[in-house]
């Protein structure tokens, strides 16, 4: 990322120019992403949750084109070459179509992701207040996008 492209603006804060900006930004998250992790995105449509995602797939080497799952709520990458650190996957999980209340905790219990937890990265679109329950600590990132300048912004946090 250039300076003049992406710019930190905190030490969990950046803005984010273009959706090359917003994938290596993921690239940089995937670093310290580990087995394990679980990711919960939050931001609005067009806010450059799956771009994010993208970005942490590359960065983590895992196979396969990542899109939206919206319509599977679910897709399951396997891990590339190892490149100098261990394989890991990813689950890249939409949780719009879960709705809220027990029904979309029983559709969460139903893809078995806390199994997924022990090879791979989960990352979950719209999954606030949803899926944390699913391990003891979570890297939250909130993607906001300015409507005005079409600038986005990401913050993130370690929660748990």
């Amino acid at each position: 990322m250039s300076d003049d492209q992406a710019r930190d603006t905190g030490s969990n804060s950046i803005e984010l120019h273009t959706v090359e900006d917003t994938e290596a930004f993921g690239r940089r998250l995937a670093a310290d992403l580990r087995a394990g992790d679980l990711v919960v995105l939050d931001g609005p449509l067009g806010a450059g949750k799956t771009a994010l995602t993208r970005g942490i797939a590359a960065g983590l080497g895992v196979q396969g084109r990542v899109t939206s799952p919206t319509f599977v709520i679910a897709r399951e990458h396997r891990p590339g070459a190892a490149d100098g650190r261990s394989p890991v996957g990813l689950v890249h999980v939409d949780a719009y179509r879960l709705g809220n209340g027990p029904g979309a905790l029983d559709e969460l219990d139903a893809l078995d992701l806390d199994t997924d937890l022990a090879d791979a990265v989960v990352v979950v679109e719209w999954g606030e207040g949803l899926v944390e329950k699913l391990t003891d600590r979570h890297l939250r990132v909130r993607l906001r996008r300015d409507p005005d300048s079409d600038v986005r912004r990401a913050e993130w946090t370690w929660v748990g």
